[in-house]
């Protein structure tokens, strides 16, 4: 696979790293603390219970993926140039209040539609309580984004993922039903948002100013109108993975549930190194395109492909070696066949960085209502494959097929996009699905004649080396072409992850 050598080969080094490294710290801290959090509910809590745990949480997520109707990017933009800056802050925060008012109300009408069972209901009604606060905390993030203030977001999250850890170390001590532990975890989210009020807004907001705000309803159905492909695609990049729950309550068994998200709460974190370095990735792309022109975006782009290729190999690689051993010892022995399941699902990892990184190609250059259709198209398979697959075969394992297929065609169909755009070429197109093809292949062969382990270790010590080698050979006038503007990182949760 040719690369074409970029002037911006310093991204790659130091500045984008320095730029991220707050968002990765932070993250890297949330990351355990949940992870700490999930095992201990997964242990003290039976398959049942917390398999309808699970079920509420992907009913709150699933509504609160449209409840902030996509204006966070909007906002970022519009508040630096806003007039009068507090009364558009409050503005649209009261905005997103009624918004999240609103969606509560969709969320207690989805518990009474589709679930009969009274506590699955009570516990969508306790964990929609979150939509509201959600919407008013997301909100105080954007603003933080466009202050350059993100620092207050990170630790104000690394806070409550902690102080979450210390409710699920309550279990414990005394066994608390899943009812009251939800409500106590409500009352965190409380906290939160208090904490973003008083310290994360920097006193942009308060109370008073927030009751007088005036809101236009034409100007919000206009706002909506113009934006409405971003209310699509934040809320399809969720439904893609929450969906899969609900479904495998409804056809499968709790056990599956909860394996189900055991293998997704992996896949959340091997996803946060490249959906947090992409928040970076992304405004420099804009930059390249309107300073620098198509030629070195191009090459760029190219030059990240690379990063992003190897790092879904590294990830996958590493569960099919280690996953078989570390799922049983984190979870228990109930859940010792998960691994299986975890593999297929990392097949996704394989496609997922690079998407994402199209993803953000495409909106750069200003096509995101085509990136729209593309997410509505691959939640389209992933559901029909999985409704069709499941009505002939009752397995997991269908449904983590169908996540891959699904993510499958969303990167064959932005292909075609980039390379109708002449992003990238028909050859670089290839050469990615046969480097991934052929060293997954010789990988899982490999390992079966070998220690996982070793080889592993040795494959990627060769793939170090030949790293190494080819930064070398780039150009060594890359590392002061661009000067890269100091660019903030958002502390992007996990998509879909478990609250």
């Amino acid at each position: 696979m040719k690369i074409i050598p970029s002037k911006i080969l310093s991204l790659f080094t130091n500045n984008l790293f320095k730029n991220s490294s707050w968002g990765i710290v932070s993250q890297g801290f949330q990351t355990l603390f949940t992870s700490l959090f999930f095992v201990i509910i997964a242990r003290q809590y039976s398959t049942v219970t917390f398999a309808n745990y699970i079920v509420a949480s992907s009913v709150y997520q699933l509504v609160a993926a449209f409840s902030g109707m996509g204006l966070g990017q909007w906002f970022i933009r519009e508040v630096v140039q806003a007039s009068d800056r507090s009364g558009f802050i409050n503005r649209f925060l009261k905005m997103q209040v009624y918004f999240g008012v609103a969606f509560y109300l969709g969320n207690l009408l989805l518990a009474y539609l589709f679930y009969s069972d009274g506590f699955v209901r009570l516990l969508i009604i306790v964990f929609g309580v979150n939509i509201i606060f959600d919407n008013i905390i997301n909100a105080i993030r954007s603003l933080n984004v466009a202050d350059f203030e993100q620092k207050k977001t990170f630790l104000i999250l690394t806070l409550e993922a902690f102080l979450r850890l210390l409710v699920a170390c309550l279990l414990f001590v005394y066994p608390l039903s899943v009812v009251t532990f939800s409500v106590i975890l409500i009352g965190v989210r409380f906290i939160t948002l208090n904490l973003f009020l008083r310290y994360g807004s920097a006193n942009q907001v308060n109370l008073t100013s927030l009751w007088q705000s005036r809101i236009n309803r034409r100007d919000v159905s206009a706002l909506l109108l113009a934006n409405w492909p971003f209310i699509i695609i934040g809320g399809v990049s969720i439904i893609n993975w929450r969906i899969a729950a609900i479904i495998i309550a409804k056809a499968l068994t709790a056990a599956d549930v909860a394996t189900y998200e055991i293998s997704f709460k992996l896949f959340s974190i091997a996803q946060i190194l490249p959906i947090i370095i992409s928040t970076t990735v992304f405004p420099l792309l804009v930059k390249l395109l309107t300073n620098e022109g198509p030629e070195q975006f191009r090459a760029f782009y190219r030059q990240a492909h690379l990063y992003y290729l190897l790092f879904g190999l590294l990830a996958y690689t590493f569960v099919y070696t280690f996953v078989d051993g570390l799922l049983p010892l984190a979870f228990g022995a109930k859940y010792a066949l998960a691994g299986g399941y975890t593999k297929q699902m990392f097949l996704t990892i394989l496609v997922f960085p690079t998407v994402l990184l199209q993803a953000n190609v495409l909106v750069a250059l200003k096509l995101e209502k085509q990136d729209m259709w593309l997410n509505i198209g691959a939640l389209l398979v992933n559901v029909l494959t999985c409704l069709v697959g499941l009505y002939y075969v009752q397995s997991l394992a269908i449904v983590n097929y169908s996540i891959f297929a699904s993510f499958l065609v969303f990167r064959l169909l932005q292909d075609v996009l980039l390379v109708r755009r002449k992003i990238t070429s028909i050859g670089h197109v290839l050469g990615f699905y046969a480097i991934t093809s052929l060293a997954v292949g010789a990988f899982i062969g490999l390992s079966t004649v070998a220690p996982g382990p070793l080889v592993f270790s040795v494959g990627w010590g060769v793939c170090l080396l030949w790293l190494l080698k080819y930064r070398r050979q780039l150009d060594p006038k890359a590392e002061a072409a661009v000067q890269l503007v100091p660019v903030g990182t958002g502390a992007s949760p996990a998509i879909g992850e478990t609250p």
